[in-house]
């Protein structure tokens, strides 16, 4: 595995090697859930590539920049094992060079959800995996269903700018309790770690009203929402039922959805969401 830091050692490093080749962007602080991406991504390519860069334009000035975790030496032991070949671990000058003025934005995927709670925070996120896009020139790139919205709102720029990456979406990694994986939440303290379940049983809660035939929109929200408010440390920021490809709220009847959450439990703001679709048979 090649660890490399500038621009120019990365665009060196990929010429030798052989496609497909697969990226898995990150922030660092590296955990199951991003090996998973790893791991698939050498599954289904003949190499892999991982960026670990904290990306301080998906931040707004409120959030949590400063304080994000990092570990770079466990995170390079972790991805060393997964199978990587290609590590970048680039500096904010390499990648938003002194005067930089050009952001790539999605406009309609953007103003919901995520998008309404952090203005910003997309812009952010599309221009720098835009530039990583670029640097890496992968076929395939691959995304956790964890961050949802994010990885439709990608999947949009990637089909609008004809970038030639297919962009794979991995199933969400959880705990055994139920927790979706996520470097925040080591935040959690006390009593916050086992409240924070709360998040997927409520979509579980609403998964089954599904299954035993509930096809109204605001009834599986309502449940979402009683299952959250009987948890004390738990204070719900949104719970969504939208449609799945263009993340518009439902309403009335539904086939098919995604269920969709922003939870602060004490400090730590926690997302969470299932996808609802007719069982087969």
């Amino acid at each position: 595995m090649k660890v490399v830091s500038t621009l120019s050692e990365l665009r060196s490093a990929r010429k030798d090697l052989p496609d497909p080749f697969g990226l898995v962007p990150t922030m660092g602080f590296l955990h199951e859930g991003h090996l998973s991406l790893v791991r698939q991504a050498k599954q289904e390519c003949r190499s892999v590539g991982v960026s670990i860069y904290v990306n301080p334009t998906q931040f707004a000035p409120t959030e949590d920049l400063e304080a994000y975790p990092c570990d770079l030496e466990h995170d390079l032991v972790l991805l060393e094992g997964a199978g990587a070949d290609l590590v970048w671990t680039p500096s904010t000058g390499e990648l938003y060079p002194p005067g930089a003025q050009t952001w790539v934005t999605v406009e309609q995927l953007t103003q919901v959800l995520e998008g309404a709670q952090r203005p910003g925070h997309f812009r952010g996120v599309t221009t720098v995996v835009a530039k990583l896009f670029n640097a890496f020139e992968p076929q395939r790139a691959y995304f956790g269903q964890k961050d949802a919205q994010q990885a439709r709102v990608i999947q949009r720029m990637v089909k609008d700018l004809l970038i030639p990456s297919e962009v794979i979406v991995c199933p969400i990694v959880r705990e055994p309790d139920g927790l979706a994986m996520s470097s925040r939440n080591t935040y959690l303290k006390g009593p916050e770690r086992g409240a924070a379940t709360v998040l997927n049983r409520a979509l579980r809660e609403a998964q089954a009203s599904f299954r035993s035939g509930v096809r109204a929109a605001e009834e599986l929200r309502k449940t979402m929402r009683k299952i959250l408010d009987h948890e004390p440390l738990a204070q719900t920021q949104y719970v969504s039922v939208a449609d799945p490809d263009t993340l518009i709220e439902l309403e009335g009847e539904i086939e098919r959805a995604l269920l969709s959450m922003a939870v602060y439990v004490g400090k730590t703001r926690l997302i969470d969401n299932i996808l609802l679709v007719p069982e087969e048979g």
